[in-house]
């Protein structure tokens, strides 16, 4: 019995698991990283861990991405990418993302910037990596298919780059992360940002922050009302 009240105990301390399912080309992935920030700070007394895991707007992009225009064109038409876009815009002012949409020049293909990320996630450096690709990408145009960006945005997270270029000339976790994609898909997600709480709730969507803290303290209290019962 003492053994059981000790698991439980350290049940309670556990954090509380926030998978966030993304893509670096999604500029409400962007919104909602600095949504889920303020989420974080609103909610300080639950103590949390994060982690990324991709997803692919379009992984039938090439690999070295498409012209940004003509996607943009072939996918919404010009009149229905400018109305978006002017959305997104505003939603990033709000968050202080000044986004620079027509520094952008590449759609890109963001295989090889999961695999990044998840070498980060390995080293506890996630968050530093996401947000160097975000700004690389929204605020400063840089092509994500290039490697000498990839590898910058590494770096700037902290991480060792000549390590990482390495690691991008070689196919290492590239199945992983294709399947990880297909996997995102399989248990439902459908749009992005996805939040996944405990690995059991899920908010789609760059949700504001006040709804973001209130799922974290409640998925919290019903963790530790379970934890309270064994």
């Amino acid at each position: 019995m003492s053994d059981d009240r000790v698991d439980a105990g350290a049940a309670v301390l556990k954090p509380l698991k926030i998978d966030v399912v993304s893509d670096v080309m999604c500029p409400w992935c962007f919104i909602g990283k600095r949504r889920l920030e303020k989420a974080l700070e609103m909610a300080g007394d639950v103590d949390t861990a994060v982690e990324w895991h991709p997803f692919q707007l379009d992984p039938t992009l090439p690999e070295d991405g498409k012209d940004r225009q003509q996607y943009l064109d072939e996918k919404f038409g010009p009149e229905r990418a400018r109305e978006i876009y002017a959305r997104i815009e505003a939603a990033g002012s709000e968050e202080d993302i000044p986004f620079a949409f027509g520094a952008i020049k590449v759609s890109p293909n963001t295989l090889n910037a999961h695999r990044v990320i998840k070498w980060a996630g390995i080293e506890g450096k996630q968050d530093g990596v996401v947000e160097a690709l975000f700004k690389a990408y929204f605020l400063d145009g840089a092509n994500l298919t290039d490697h000498d960006v990839l590898v910058a945005a590494a770096e700037a997270g902290g991480m060792d780059g000549e390590m990482v270029r390495r690691l991008l000339g070689t196919d290492a976790d590239l199945a992983e992360t294709e399947a990880a994609v297909v996997h995102a898909q399989a248990i439902g997600v459908q749009g992005v940002p996805t939040f996944i709480l405990d690995g059991k709730y899920a908010l789609s969507g760059a949700q504001p922050a006040d709804v973001l803290a209130g799922a974290l303290r409640q998925v919290a209290a019903e963790r530790a009302g379970e934890a309270a019962k064994e």
